[in-house]
């Protein structure tokens, strides 16, 4: 399902150009080491041919388990995590979080997917349900989305503790699907990728891990964990935001992992996506035997399991990967999306995202200005101004207003004056109010903005978590954000 694209200049079309790397966690020094068992890999030998000796690498995805972490309570993305997982986080006016890892799995023809949470799961639960679980894994019916939230048991009384442990609370579960690899993947990252050639590598090099890695140039690589590759691809060591001669030290030569020289002499380093594969067996032997007691993928599993001689293996990521796990990186992630060219573009007819068909009517616009912006389905707008924003289902934005760099998230159902009227305990319909003004802002669902309104954080303040708590409101690195259902009286400035 697409959404309706307003721009100055036509439609959108997609590039994938650019990349953000998200910061690693770092080692800690208390950290209980893993058993060192050195030079002993836990992959199966290599098939080969009798003929030539090359490897036999299969594309079947079908033994292939998708593992999504929903992350822990999102307290980075708050106020929007405070009712709803951070997957179920709306994004670009018809979609959520959620929709980008499994429309990249579904498009890899990987039909078998989990999604680990641990906070506010039930909207994530009734969006997963409603969008996929009905057709995944074609006529078959051999695929299916579902949520799994933490919980406690007769052996077990603790949460998730870590990305890491999350995984290995629910390995009674994947060992019943039997499995060849996990592939391991963020709830919270915008990009697209087809994981078959990132599998197949995995394969073809018969490793026990294999990270999916961005280049990057030395001016950003300081500010995150990277990793050094030998020759053939081959992970050999990790350092936590180094610098000076250790950053130097990180360097790799990029050709070997298939970028072209030119960009290999701009980006000589390399740092981990947060994507992984990882083979049954090593995942198993890593989790329930020589891990016992390490939490965290990135920061404790993976650099062990390199310590115990385990092949892990690193593969090339060149295209636009953003981790919109905070307030200004999500809303900047949205808006960009408005671009003509944007990095990251919804238009994608080879590898579509997915979504929820919610069988609303068309958006009317009536006496509106609209220039370079995104609008979802069956919103209403009147006599307005909208500018460079995201507006999100069922929205409605009444005469005289002006929109301009916000987005607008929309609602879950519509709510007339009428409607409102016959009912006790409403004030004030849905959407945004006659006159009123929205800039630098989010604005979650069902939030109800009166008339007169001038939310643009006149002031230019940085951060304010207090001011407006109680009233729905909050200001993160200058972008107001109205907290969902919030309801914010006429006349109102922020």
């Amino acid at each position: 399902m697409f959404a309706m694209h307003c721009s100055s200049s036509g439609l959108a079309k997609g590039s994938m150009s650019g990349q953000r790397v998200a910061q690693s966690k770092k080692r800690s020094s208390a950290q209980k080491k893993c058993t060192i068992i050195r030079n002993k890999a836990v992959a199966e030998p290599p098939t080969t041919t009798a003929a030539t000796g090359a490897r036999v690498v299969s594309d079947n995805m079908e033994n292939v388990l998708s593992i999504i972490l929903g992350g822990g309570a999102g307290s980075r993305l708050y106020p929007l995590t405070k009712k709803r997982a951070k997957p179920a986080v709306p994004l670009g006016a018809n979609y959520r979080l959620i929709d980008i890892p499994v429309s990249n799995c579904i498009n890899s023809d990987i039909n078998k997917i989990y999604c680990l949470t641990q906070f506010n799961s039930a909207s994530l639960n009734r969006h997963l349900a409603q969008a996929y679980n009905a057709n995944i894994g074609s006529y078959t019916k051999t695929g299916f989305v579902e949520v799994l939230a933490a919980q406690q048991s007769p052996t077990n009384k603790t949460w998730f503790q870590g990305t890491a442990d999350a995984v290995r609370q629910y390995t009674w579960l994947f060992n019943s699907s039997k499995c060849d690899e996990y592939l391991i993947l963020s709830g919270d990252h915008l990009y697209r990728m087809d994981y078959k050639p990132f599998i197949m590598k995995h394969r073809e090099v018969g490793a026990d891990i294999t990270v999916s890695a961005v280049p990057m140039d030395e001016e950003r690589a300081e500010a995150f964990g990277l990793m050094k590759i030998d020759g053939t691809g081959r992970i050999i060591d990790f350092a936590e935001k180094p610098k000076g001669d250790a950053l130097k030290a990180m360097a790799v030569d990029t050709t070997v992992l298939g970028l072209d020289a030119e960009k290999a002499k701009e980006m000589p380093y390399i740092a981990s996506m947060g994507i992984y594969v990882f083979s049954a067996k090593a995942m198993e032997d890593l989790l329930m035997k020589h891990c016992k007691e390490q939490n965290d993928f990135g920061g404790e599993i993976i650099p062990h399991a390199k310590d115990m001689g385990m092949h892990v293996q690193a593969f090339l990521y060149d295209g636009y990967w953003e981790d919109i796990g905070t307030i200004k990186a999500f809303y900047n992630a949205n808006l960009q999306c408005n671009k003509e060219n944007p990095q990251f573009s919804f238009y994608e007819a080879k590898a579509p995202i997915y979504t929820s068909s919610r069988f609303l009517p068309p958006t009317k616009i009536l006496d509106s200005a609209v220039t370079q912006s995104t609008i979802g389905d069956g919103c209403f707008i009147e006599k307005s101004t909208i500018k460079n924003a995201m507006v999100g289902l069922r929205s409605h934005i009444s005469e005289g207003c002006v929109i301009e760099d916000t987005l607008l998230m929309g609602a879950d159902f519509y709510e007339n004056k009428a409607v409102c009227a016959s009912k006790d305990d409403c004030f004030m319909p849905l959407g945004v109010g006659p006159g009123s003004t929205i800039k630098n802002a989010i604005v979650d669902k069902n939030a109800r903005i009166g008339a007169n309104c001038s939310i643009t954080n006149k002031n230019n303040v940085e951060t304010d978590v207090e001011t407006g708590k109680d009233a729905g409101w909050v200001i993160k690195d200058y972008i107001i954000v109205i907290e969902k259902d919030a309801t914010i009286p006429d006349g109102t400035v922020i």
